[in-house]
């Protein structure tokens, strides 16, 4: 596992609890308003690995949750191992992913290791291809929604949304694709240099917006959150 980044303390990445949050290099897709581009790649800097572990150890009583970020973390060989290790030092452990290693996801959930999965989905199936920049299987995507559903207790599913690639009956058909689903949340996109296509390229859309697509998709959902 090549860790390109680290958030030593987060408020906002592990429901109701503090968490240090590890970014992974490398991911599998080339979503053009990705806003971690500078991870996608493999080479790049890294944080020494035992020296991290360390301070993870270190900070043991201080820290609720280790989430594992990227990047796209399920491409890491070690991910499991890794995993193991921090729920050993009394972790929980939160995975954020884009669902295309559900072979990975259900070993980590057969062994109850996950507390919390966060799984992306980028658009409707239709779509996919132009929100993320490359071919995607959506059968494993659909395996990935399934396991979630099945053996976690804590998720969500959510969508970056911009006006240039998503309409409104688009975020409408992928709530209806994770109807029934615990947690669905709306993030609106945040422009930055760090963005893949680069900065001003991609627009958020407003709050009124957000709101009328919230009312419409609330019925499927136990939660529906707007993140901006």
């Amino acid at each position: 596992m090549t860790i390109g980044g680290i958030q030593k303390t987060s408020l906002i990445d592990f429901p109701n609890g503090l968490s240090t949050v590890l970014f992974t290099r490398g991911c599998n897709l080339q979503c053009p308003y990705c806003h971690n581009s500078e991870l996608l790649a493999l080479d790049g800097e890294a944080l020494n690995r035992d020296e991290l572990m360390a301070e993870l150890a270190r900070r043991s009583h201080l820290i609720d949750a280790v989430v594992f970020s990227g990047g796209e973390c399920t491409l890491s060989d070690d991910l499991y191992e890794m995993v193991v290790d921090v729920k050993k030092m009394g972790y929980q452990v939160k995975i954020d992913t884009n669902g295309t290693n559900p072979e990975l996801l259900e070993k980590l959930f057969r062994e109850s290791l996950v507390d919390y999965v966060a799984m992306d989905i980028k658009a409707p199936p239709e779509k996919y291809e132009k929100a993320t920049g490359v071919s995607v299987d959506k059968a494993t995507l659909e395996r990935s929604i399934a396991l979630i559903k099945e053996h976690v207790a804590n998720y969500e599913f959510r969508t970056t949304v911009c006006q240039e690639l998503l309409t409104k009956d688009d975020i409408i058909a992928i709530a209806y694709w994770v109807k029934g689903s615990k947690r669905y949340v709306l993030q609106n996109f945040r422009d930055s240099q760090h963005v893949l296509a680069g900065k001003g390229k991609f627009h958020p859309y407003s709050e009124v917006f957000l709101k009328e697509v919230h009312s419409e998709i609330l019925q499927w959902f136990e939660e529906v959150i707007i993140r901006f």
